[in-house]
This record gives structure tokens, C-alpha cells and sequence, in this order.
């Protein structure tokens, strides 16, 4: 028996010896490191599934080929189970585990525990001097928030250390902000500790996103004041009780009938998955976030929503009882209903969400492909891949293009894109030799059977992918063209619509022709509208090269012998062909030499 037949035996013995009961559990590789941390309803049945022999994903496999030693601790819940796992990974940041990206970079409003509490923004948390709220994806609407509570409340912006003690001292001098009423001079006893403290806690109320309860709390204020003829007081409640109001009807408002509801949608790549958060309270919505997993070990969507409700609750302190989910989900947490809505207005907060998820997942994706101008071209090159449904990436593509005018001076040109960019050495120009008349199909067919012998017997390398423009016919063409010389390439077509405007791709399959359509703004349409704006220039500029030629085109070139130069003297001299053919080897001779004048001579005899 080999030393990891061994491993494995004992593993399994370990795996064998499980409860079966919720819990986590630990892998741990031949140094003691935990590499892994999973929950489980069942350990003994979690975990024996990965010493499967019938185990299909690679990457679990190098997991499993890891694992020297397993740990793990019985819960009582399932929800327990989730809550350890959670703090397990945090604290010991596991190789194997998915990685949340938290975006440190975001800022937080963070409020101070000092005697006179302070109320800023800020991107580094300690949590021995204050109260955090945030991150902070959308920068916007952290400002929006720090400017209301501002304007409501007046806290304090100076860093001076306030006591009480030395308030009553008189220790203090009011600064500028007093005198341009941007703050109520608590330092020097205009404002009372206990009315700085009120207002510090509806701030924080407005940080957790109960604006509406304080908005009704100020109104009732208001009218007690006023009942009481108060009105200066009564009137200041009112010029908060307008601000907090227009800052609720900026916030987006769902629906009065759903109150205090959590929001979950996933979106992901080959990579990384996007969990967007939303939070809603009294029927707007105060809190949305989304948050980047790093995948490790081809994780499921259900698996990483699993993961991220835990963790984002957890860090928003969120305690709301219903939470709206994409799909079912297999998870249980104590007084929480899970939603998966068909309909209505909580259907419209999920797709809400799901567009937040995927306009976060563009915006990195853009942001990444600024840094690396490659990875564009290889995402593209993979949609295409997948969208034709080809063997392998379309890193070399050739398109063809004919251009002539009633079948006069017909030629062709043939461009080639390498990782999706111009290849301008590789371009080729064709004339026309076989076909007579204006026939596309015939000189098509020409061009290609030309183009691809030579390679095959110069024994080149063959593109990736062809791409005719021009449709169902021009692609049986060039098929028909290169099976005849026992080739296997993928040809696509640039179909155009009853506009002329190209519209559609097809690919031939075995069921017949397929068309996937593209969207005019989309980055395929995009690329194969250049492809084929370039392959029609080239030919249209070679087939206007010609046609000058010809228009230019005389007697006198025809000469073996005779230059640009010898021709521009002849018709200067002599000012026609006419009077050229007509001119006596004397008269020729006294222009261009006795030899050039013996071949005109002869030229115009024959």
C-alpha cells in the first residue's frame, strides 16, 4: 500500500468515526494549517462525500490530495453551524475557502465614543473608538447621509477632546463653525450634553436606516411644541422635519406594504461571484451593497448566496425576519422565512437587485480590462467561442470581401484579425482570373480555393475561424470550397436585414444554420461591424486602385522598355499616341535615343 493509499485510510477512518450531527469541520494540510472550513447538517455525511472515488471536480480533488487531518465541533442548530463557520474563516483566512473581497478601500461614517461624539467619514475602522456604519460602495449616497445628519443635527466637526467637566470649567472657546451657525457650540455650554446626545442617537437611527420612524417622531414633536405655543422650537422641528422628509423621497421608495426585508441576488464568472445586498425599511430602500467572493473550489451559486447572507447579515447587524432569495436555497435560520417571489412588488425588488449585481459585476470588469487591455480581448474571444460553439478560442480570423462594378476589374480582399485586433501583414489582395461577368458565388469560391492550397501546400498553420459577408450562400461557397481540399475550419456569415444592415451571425451546425442575434450595442456586434467595415474597405480600395489603372491606361505602356518618364516626354513631345504611331524613327530618335525609338518602331508595326 502506498503512502497516500495510507492517507486515505486513515482519513476515512477518521470520516467514519463522525456524528451525525450539524457542525463544522476543519481540514488541516502535513504542516497543522487548516486549509478548508465547512458546515455541515450532517458531518459524517458531508464530509465522507469528498473521499468519494466518483468526485468530478478537479479542483476538490487537489483538496482531498491536501488533507493530512481532520478537526471538527458539534453544534445545535444549523444556524450555529453557519455563524462557526463564518468566524472560522475570518479568523483563520483558509487557502481552500472562498475569499471574500470586502473592499477595504470603501469608506464608513464612523461615530466616536467620546463624551461629545463626533460623526465623519472615514477608511480606517477601530472599533475601541467608535461605532462603524458602511462600507460604502456608492460614495453618493454615504454623502448624502453625512449631509442630512449635518444639517438636522450640527454635531461637532472640531477634534478637540470635549469633557463635560471642562465645559462646566469654561475651558473652551467657540470656534468659527459657531459663528456661521454650522455647529451649537456644546464646548462652550450653548447646546446641553443631553440634547447633544439626543441628536447623536437619531443620527445613528438614520445610519441604520430608520428615517421614516424618525421623521414620524419629529412631527409629533412639532406638534406638541406648537400645542404648547412654542413655536420657536416648534419651528425648528418643522425645518428638520422638511429636510428628513425630502431626503426620504430621494431614497427609492418600493412599496408602503413592505416593511424591514433583506434582499439577496448573485451574479458570477469564472472566478469571482457578486452577492448584492439590499435592506428595506418602511417601503424605501436605506442600504445597498455588493460584495466580491474570490471562488477557490468551483463553488455553486446556492452554496456562495449561503455564504454571503451570513456574512453581510452578521456585519450589518441586520435582524429582519423575511429575506427574498433568487432560487430555494438549503438553509435554516431561526425565525427568518425565506422568500423566492413569482410576482408583485417583491419580485420588482429582487430584479432591482439582480441589475445592482450585474452593473457592479460590468463596472469591475471594465475597471479590470483598463488595467489589462488583453483580458477584453480573450473574454470576447471566449464569447465567441462559446456563441459558435467552436473547438477552441477564435484567436485567428480571416474575412473575405468581393468588389467589382458589373463584373469589371473584380478583385477581392481578405483581412486577418489576430486576438481580435488588425493584422495588416497578413492582409491579401486578389484579382479575379477565372470568372467572367458578375458572379460573387463564382469568385468567392476562386479566391478561397486560391488562398487556402497555397497554405496547405506551403504547409502553414489554418485560421481559427472564417467569416464571409454575406450569408446562407456565401457561406455553402466557402464550406463547399474548403472541404474540397479536405479541410475542417469554422466559417460564419455576416447576415444583413431587408435595410442592408447587418443584424445576425450564423454558423452552420449539423441540425442546419443557426443565427444568434446581436444586439446593436453589444461588444460582438461592435467588433464584427469593424471586422466587416475593414474587409470592405480593403477590397473597395483595391478595386478603385484597378479601375485608375485602366482609366489611365495606354498604348504606350504596353512597350516593353518604355517608362513613366520616357512616356511623359513622348506625349509632351508629341502630344497623342496618334502622332506617336504616325512619327518617323528619325523624329523618335531625336527624343528618346535611337534604341527606345527602334522599339516603339517595331511595337507599333506588329
Amino acid at each position: 500500500m502506498t503512502a497516500d493509499e495510507q492517507r486515505l485510510e486513515r482519513l476515512k477512518t477518521i470520516v467514519s468515526r463522525l456524528p451525525e450531527s450539524p457542525g463544522c469541520y476543519q481540514y488541516l494540510d502535513a504542516t497543522g494549517k487548516i486549509i478548508y472550513v465547512g458546515k455541515a447538517k450532517n458531518l459524517r455525511r458531508r464530509v465522507s462525500s469528498y473521499f468519494r472515488t466518483e468526485v468530478d471536480r478537479y479542483k476538490t480533488k487537489v483538496l482531498v490530495s491536501k488533507i493530512q487531518d481532520i478537526k471538527y465541533a458539534v453544534v445545535k442548530t444549523d444556524q450555529e453551524a453557519f455563524l462557526l463557520e463564518n468566524s472560522l474563516i475570518k479568523k483563520y483566512n483558509p487557502r481552500y475557502n472562498v475569499l471574500l473581497k470586502d473592499g477595504k478601500t470603501y469608506p464608513y461614517i464612523c461615530v466616536t465614543k467620546e463624551e461629545y461624539p463626533r460623526i465623519f467619514k472615514t477608511r480606517r475602522v477601530n472599533k475601541r473608538y467608535g461605532i462603524y456604519y458602511g462600507p460604502f460602495s456608492h460614495l453618493g449616497s454615504m454623502y448624502a447621509m453625512l449631509e442630512i445628519i449635518h444639517k438636522l443635527y450640527k454635531p461637532r466637526t472640531c477634534s478637540t477632546p470635549l469633557l463635560r467637566s471642562s465645559v462646566a470649567d469654561g475651558k473652551y472657546k467657540s470656534c468659527l463653525e459657531w459663528h456661521i451657525k454650522n455647529c451649537k457650540a456644546p464646548c462652550i455650554g450653548r447646546q446641553s450634553h443631553e440634547e447633544y446626545m439626543q441628536n447623536i442617537a437619531e443620527a445613528k437611527e438614520i445610519l441604520k436606516g430608520n428615517t421614516r420612524q424618525i421623521s414620524r417622531d419629529i412631527y409629533k414633536r412639532m406638534m406638541q411644541l406648537s400645542s404648547e405655543l412654542r413655536f420657536e422650537e416648534a419651528e425648528e422641528m418643522k425645518r428638520r422635519y422638511l429636510l428628513i422628509e425630502d431626503y426620504c423621497s430621494k431614497s427609492e421608495v418600493v412599496s408602503n406594504t413592505i416593511n424591514d426585508v433583506d434582499v439577496f441576488s448573485i451574479t458570477n464568472d469564472e472566478k469571482t461571484a457578486y452577492i448584492n445586498f439590499l435592506h428595506v425599511a418602511n417601503g424605501s430602500i436605506n442600504q445597498a451593497f455588493t460584495f466580491e467572493y474570490k471562488k477557490k473550489l468551483d463553488e455553486t451559486d446556492q452554496e456562495l448566496l449561503q455564504l454571503g447572507i451570513i456574512e453581510i447579515r452578521n456585519r450589518y447587524n441586520s435582524t429582519t425576519r423575511e429575506i427574498i432569495v433568487p432560487f430555494e436555497i438549503d438553509m435554516e435560520l431561526e425565525g427568518v422565512i425565506f422568500t423566492v417571489p413569482q410576482r408583485g412588488d417583491r419580485k420588482k425588488l429582487l430584479e432591482l437587485s439582480l441589475m445592482n449585481c450585474r452593473q457592479y459585476k460590468f463596472d469591475r470588469l471594465k475597471q479590470n480590462e483598463k488595467l489589462n487591455p488583453e483580458q477584453k480581448a480573450v473574454r470576447l474571444m471566449k464569447e465567441i467561442q462559446t456563441s459558435l460553439h467552436l473547438d477552441r478560442m477564435p484567436y485567428w480570423i480571416e474575412c473575405f470581401d468581393n468588389s467589382n462594378i458589373s463584373g469589371t476589374d473584380a478583385v477581392a480582399g481578405m483581412v486577418v484579425f489576430k486576438k481580435l485586433k488588425p493584422s495588416r501583414a497578413d492582409y491579401r489582395r486578389f484579382n479575379i482570373k477565372t470568372v467572367v461577368g458578375p458572379d460573387d458565388y463564382a469568385s468567392m469560391r476562386e479566391v478561397v480555393l486560391r488562398r487556402y492550397t497555397r497554405l496547405k501546400e506551403e504547409g502553414n498553420d489554418f485560421p481559427d475561424l472564417i467569416i464571409t459577408d454575406g450569408g446562407k450562400g456565401q457561406m455553402s461557397i466557402v464550406m463547399d470550397a474548403i472541404g474540397s481540399l479536405g479541410l475542417d475550419i469554422p466559417v460564419a456569415g455576416l447576415a444583413k436585414d431587408d435595410r442592408h444592415r447587418t443584424n445576425e451571425l450564423l454558423i452552420c451546425a449539423p441540425e442546419g444554420y443557426n443565427s444568434i442575434g446581436m444586439k446593436v450595442d453589444s461588444e460582438l456586434f461592435r467588433l464584427m461591424t469593424r471586422i466587416q467595415d475593414e474587409v470592405h474597405r480593403y477590397a473597395i480600395t483595391f478595386h478603385r486602385e484597378k479601375r485608375s489603372k485602366r482609366q489611365t491606361h495606354s498604348e504606350l505602356d504596353d512597350i516593353n522598355g518604355i517608362g513613366p518618364k520616357t512616356k511623359q516626354i513622348l506625349l509632351k513631345t508629341f502630344h497623342s499616341v496618334k502622332q506617336i504611331r504616325q512619327a518617323s524613327l528619325d523624329d523618335l530618335t531625336a527624343v528618346v535615343g535611337k534604341a527606345k525609338a527602334q522599339t516603339i518602331v517595331d511595337f507599333f508595326r506588329q
